[in-house]
């Protein structure tokens, strides 16, 4: 109900149109109905059936008509609008094209055309449609940000012979501003914690940070941290040019707004703990944040609580050399 997209806009722009005709018919029809229960209400010593009248053929056109009217204007803004929505911008030049992947429960981003793939933070600059073309790993989820666009589902992709249903939609986000972003079909137990932000920012800005994750990874300045950490965590995640991304890629995961999409990091004028504390929340007891995430217990890592503590030092000062605005 708060747009903030040409996307979101046409589309409560169509729910307003639809309630109002809503509205308007059902006065209508109310006072209509009024009128009736007190015109031809049955009067005191009143016996005989009233007179019964039928076949008017002037009300049966109107009746028809009206509605049929109704309808046309309803329909021709909703089919333009859809015929726009459902524009694919996959070949244009001029759009940023985006891979969305879901997981249980966790969001992958990754930008084909920048070779920059991220987690939980899209970052999207200001002046740009952006195409999106949307998987899932797993199982259904639905990709939704209210104040952009409405939901779109993620499909399992299946195998390279089996193929699941791909969608494709579009929106663009013309102010700068953090958007939340949410899984709008039921996923399983972390359903509701699957979470995520848009961050709309200058182009400048989204250079700077296309250039910061595509920068050489930046790993612990101890030496032994740094092996631990490439062997517990690096089979899985990824930082810079180091690691695989099975799991989200910590790249920069100290700029973003969540630790875990719902551990919310400190920021100017809004509430929070710091990054190194939800880090390290997240880190000691992962199911206890998330309920059946896909996240390993540390002990079964083979790490101890000292270093688990310093690997959350580590990644919290991991920032990315660029600037973004508060979330609205």
């Amino acid at each position: 109900m708060n747009p903030q997209g040409p996307v979101a806009q046409g589309q409560l722009d169509l729910m307003k149109l639809a309630i109002t005709i809503m509205i308007v018919v059902l006065l209508v029809v109310f006072a209509i109905a009024a009128y009736v229960l007190v015109k031809f209400r049955r009067k005191k010593g009143q016996t005989e059936v009233p007179e019964q009248v039928e076949g008017n053929f002037k009300l049966e056109v109107i009746w028809t008509v009206i509605p049929l009217i109704l309808v046309i204007v309803l329909a021709v803004p909703t089919v333009q609008q859809l015929s726009a929505l459902g524009k694919d911008y996959t070949k244009d030049e001029n759009a940023l094209q985006v891979k969305v992947t879901a997981h249980q429960y966790w969001w992958e981003f990754s930008y084909p055309d920048l070779g920059v793939t991220t987690a939980q933070d899209l970052i999207i600059p200001t002046d740009k449609t952006i195409s999106f073309v949307l998987n899932s790993s797993d199982v259904v989820h639905s990709f939704w940000v209210p104040s952009l666009s409405g939901k779109m589902d993620t499909n399992f992709a299946g195998d390279e012979d089996k193929k699941g249903t791909t969608n494709k939609f579009h929106f663009s986000a013309p102010n700068e501003g953090v958007y939340r972003g949410k899984c709008a079909e039921l996923c399983g137990a972390s359903h509701a914690f699957m979470e995520f932000k848009v961050k709309s920012v200058s182009p400048d800005e989204f250079d700077k940070w296309v250039a910061s994750m595509k920068a050489p990874a930046v790993l612990p300045e101890d030496a032994q941290l740094a092996e631990k950490f490439k062997s517990a965590c690096l089979s899985c995640h990824a930082v810079g040019d180091q690691g695989i991304a099975v799991g989200p890629n910590l790249t920069g995961i100290g700029s973003r707004e969540s630790v875990a999409s719902m551990l919310l990091n400190e920021r100017e004028g809004q509430e929070g703990a710091s990054v190194e504390d939800n880090l390290k929340e997240w880190l000691h007891n992962p199911q206890k944040v998330k309920p059946g995430n896909q996240m390993p217990d540390p002990s079964e890592l083979g790490l101890t609580t000292d270093e688990v503590d310093a690997i959350a030092e580590y990644l919290a000062g991991y920032k990315l050399d660029y600037e973004t605005n508060s979330a609205d």
